[in-house]
This record gives C-alpha cells, structure tokens and sequence, in this order.
C-alpha cells in the first residue's frame, strides 16, 4: 500500500483510508479536483474556498479522457462514465479536448442539461468523501459537524461551496504530486477490477501530452523492409503499393486499446486509410492473414540484414520466438480484438 507523507498538524491515517470500500468512481475524481483547484489558487488566505460547480467540472473532465479514448468501464451504474456519456449527446465536445479547456467549457456553459448533470454530484460526492472523519450519517449532519471543524476534516461543506481548512489546505500544496499518484495508484487498482482483462490501465488515467514518434519505427525497420523488397509494399487494407516515404505506421489492434507502439502490432498503410481506420478494429477473417505474412516476411528480413534491431525484441514481449505461426499468432492477437470489442471499439466497416 502506498504511504501518505506524515504531518503534525493533520491526520493523514484517514485520508489513506478514503478510498476503502469504494464502490464507484467519484471519490477518485473528487480529490484530483481539490488537489487541482489548490494548486492554482494564489492567496495568502487562511481559508480557501471553492464552488462545487467548479469541482464537478474538473471531475468529468479527468475522467473524459479515459471514458471516450480508452473506452475503461467505470461500471454499469458508475455517476461519472454516465455523466460523461450524457454530455456527450448534448455537446459536441472533442474526444481529446485539453483537461483545462473542458473544464473551462463546462463551467462556463449556457447549457442547463449540463448544469443539472454536473450538480447530481452534489447529492453524495461531497459529504461521502469525508466518512472517514465524520462517519457515514445524514448530509445535514455532516455538513453541520464540518462546519464545526468536528475531527478536523479536510474541508467544511456549505450548500454551493466548500472551505478548505489551512491545515489541510498546506498539506495538499506542499504533497500534491505524491496525493495525486496516490490517489491514481488506488484509481488504477478500481479500473483493473473492472476491467480485468484490458492491458496498461495506469497509462489510461491521464491525457498524454504528446503521442510519441513512430519515425524511428520506420527508419529503423520498416523502411529497411521496404528497402530490401526493392522499394515498395503492399497496403493490406488498400493494395495500394507504398514507398520510403509514401506511408503511416499503423496499429493493427488500436493504440487506444493497447497503449503501446510495440512492433508486432504496428504495419505500413496507406496514411488516407489510416486516418479512416483511426481506432476502429480490423475484422481478422478480412486483413489478418496478410497482416501475419507481412509481419512474418519483416522480421525475415530484419532479422538477416540486422539480427541485432533493437526492433526484434518486441516481438518476445509478446511471443516466445520471433516468427510464430501464423496460429499462433492469431490465438494471441484474437482475443484483444474480443476484449476490445466488449469495451465499445468498433469493427472497421
């Protein structure tokens, strides 16, 4: 278990305690809003408040990533993913929208769907929060105890607002960044139980800043493969004949899936149909036969012309040799296409 740095002035034995027994996600996204609200506040007040409708936007938007790029289940009842879907069919916002100009977006909108969505938080996330100072009674009386600083919790609770004790309120500024790991180590462990067979859930929780470069997977290996089949290969989506230069690396199985640019499932395309494809799945019955012959030629030729690419070891991460059967490497690949599936990607029409 991860272990909250100690401090004189506040219990930090409960906070490590505040996501015991979760049962839904809110708890998660609660707390990274109040670590983010602190970290931007710029006052010398002893006591710092924040509205609730801030704190209920900042929520959706840490978790709009993971719910609309990654596809995660937060679970069949979870206030959060439902949240997310329902802004969805009301605004038009972008699957990849910054963190802070969504949370901006939704502050700031006209719109009273999502005003009337984002205050359903109000009705347990704030109060249920702070259970392990206050017990598990009815909001008023916890909001009443709060207010008397009872068990010197985080913060006191008022009907459009809380107000961040000093205590805590130094405490969250001086260990934000270990708060914030701590609580996405305990999110990471709620997403993996729901989500037992999807890989690489840690990398799931946060937008990226930038996707890495895929340019060092074509220098260093599919433009020696094209290189050697005397300057071109076939597109196994479109045919089409492509050259040092003339395409896109491709994730067979989606990034957004995977979260990885592991050689054994990336593939030269041509880049108008990889912009088509974008995260939706192969049909293996359509592309995988081809996809496997390409794959299986590549490391031939790589493996003759340069057994020591760096390239080659990917291949072991997923199989134990370099070039399976093609049996093999179906039975590997087939059921990340299913589980994929299962968590709303699309088949490619």
């Amino acid at each position: 278990m991860m272990q909250l740095p100690k401090d004189q002035y506040v219990d930090t034995g409960l906070l490590s305690s505040v996501f015991n027994h979760t049962t839904a996600s809110y708890k998660f996204y609660w707390f990274l809003a109040i670590l983010e609200s602190v970290e931007q506040v710029n006052s010398e007040k002893r006591f710092i408040e924040i509205a609730k409708h801030e704190l209920f936007a900042r929520m959706i938007a840490n978790a709009w990533y993971t719910v609309n790029y990654f596809h995660l289940s937060f679970g069949a009842h979870d206030k959060i993913e439902i949240a997310i879907n329902k802004i969805n069919d009301i605004k038009n916002f972008e699957i990849d929208e910054r963190k802070d100009t969504l949370s901006s977006k939704l502050i700031n909108s006209s719109s009273r769907d999502i005003h009337q969505i984002l205050n359903h938080f109000d009705k347990n996330v704030p109060f249920k929060f702070l259970s392990p100072w206050l017990g598990t009674g009815a909001e008023r009386v916890i909001k009443e105890k709060s207010q008397e600083n009872y068990n010197l919790p985080p913060y006191s609770l008022y009907n459009d607002r809380i107000l961040i004790q000093p205590a805590w309120f130094d405490y969250f500024r001086r260990n934000s960044g270990l708060l914030k790991d701590f609580c996405y180590w305990n999110l990471a462990l709620f997403l993996a139980a729901r989500n037992p067979n999807v890989p690489n859930i840690p990398n799931k929780l946060i937008r990226p800043l930038k996707r890495q470069s895929l340019l060092n997977q074509k220098k260093e290996f599919w433009d020696l493969v094209i290189t050697h089949k005397q300057g071109s290969i076939d597109c196994i989506y479109t045919n089409s004949k492509l050259g040092i230069g003339e395409y896109a690396v491709e994730h067979f199985i989606p990034f957004q899936f995977v979260t990885h640019d592991l050689m054994w499932n990336l593939i030269p395309a041509s880049p108008s149909f990889n912009s088509i494809k974008s995260d939706k799945l192969p049909d293996l019955n359509t592309y995988f036969k081809s996809f496997y012959e390409v794959q299986k030629e590549a490391v031939s030729i790589i493996k003759l012309s340069q057994p020591k690419n760096k390239f080659l070891s990917d291949y072991l991460v997923m199989f134990d040799e370099l070039i399976p059967t093609e049996k093999k490497y179906r039975s590997r690949i087939e059921p990340l296409i299913s589980i994929a599936y299962n968590n709303g990607f699309e088949f490619l029409q």
